[in-house]
């Protein structure tokens, strides 16, 4: 599915309690039966999820927000991007929703939240599904503290495009996947003179002690856990699944070789072949 179709199906919603007014987010909510949450990162939106969220809206209702800041939500200058403030938007669009709780879907900053979710508002979170989430100390990476700058605020719209498609390179293995429908459906939104300082923003937001403080606390996690990790990944490595896989109890890992830090993008059919049978029945459905 394309960018535009993917955007054309999303829901929106203005959500209070975020910023001093009102904050509109976008979502996608298709499908029917147990919710799943899925959760994208930096410099991303939900369409990251594109080849992969209608094999799960077929058994599963599959909601995918944009974060603030991030892809169709609102991108206007005045609330905070954090993971925190992150968790508290998901909180306030299940409660939007009527979700008592659901499963949980997280990628790159988005797996930080859901890490969040799961120590903070454990009794929200019915199962845990991580792929090459920041963790520990490994994050913001030196892409994320460049864009950062204020400066960057005189790049052009095809400088912003030039610069995320290098990381794009580099976080998928397979350079079949490197598609023009996955690139300019990822940049849209940030090809803006509005999507530029946006993306600005979202980058000086990342704050590494927001999952150095969760670390003491993974072994409090109660939802059953699941890692799928793009085994290429240069920006968060492997070890770091390998050490989450030891400190979240009983949680399992999968490595995904030949596939990269986008893992969704770059191997979906290994990807859905682990979280498929993981959703119906935790570990007892797969995911060895």
């Amino acid at each position: 599915m394309n960018h535009i179709d993917f955007a054309a199906r999303q829901k929106h919603v203005d959500l209070p309690g975020i910023a001093h007014q009102p904050v509109r987010i976008a979502y996608t909510d298709v499908g029917e039966g147990d919710p799943v949450i899925l959760l994208h990162g930096i410099p991303t939106w939900s369409y990251l999820y594109h080849d992969v969220a209608d094999q799960l809206a077929a058994q599963h209702r599959i909601i995918a927000p944009d974060f603030i800041g991030h892809g169709n939500s609102d991108q206007r200058d005045m609330f905070d991007r954090s993971l925190t403030a992150q968790c508290s938007m998901i909180l306030a669009l299940m409660d939007h929703l009527g979700l008592a709780s659901a499963s949980f879907v997280g990628h790159d900053t988005g797996g930080g939240v859901a890490l969040m979710m799961a120590i903070d508002n454990s009794q929200r979170v019915d199962r845990l599904i991580l792929s090459n989430i920041v963790a520990y100390d490994s994050w913001p990476i030196d892409d994320m503290i460049d864009i950062s700058r204020p400066d960057w605020k005189a790049k052009s719209a095809d400088d912003i495009k030039d610069f995320l498609l290098a990381g794009f390179k580099d976080g998928l293995s397979r350079k079949t996947r490197l598609t023009d429908e996955f690139v300019d459906g990822i940049v849209a939104p940030y090809v803006t003179e509005a999507g530029k300082i946006s993306l600005i923003r979202n980058a000086s937001g990342l704050n590494t002690s927001h999952t150095t403080m969760l670390v003491p606390r993974h072994g409090e996690i109660s939802a059953e856990t699941l890692l799928v990790w793009g085994a290429d990944d240069p920006w968060q490595p492997v070890a770091d699944g390998e050490s989450l896989a030891r400190e979240i109890p009983d949680a399992r890992l999968v490595k995904v070789p030949n596939a990269s830090h986008w893992v969704q993008q770059d191997a979906p059919e290994e990807w859905l072949a682990h979280v498929l049978p993981f959703l119906r029945n935790g570990h007892q459905g797969g995911g060895h």
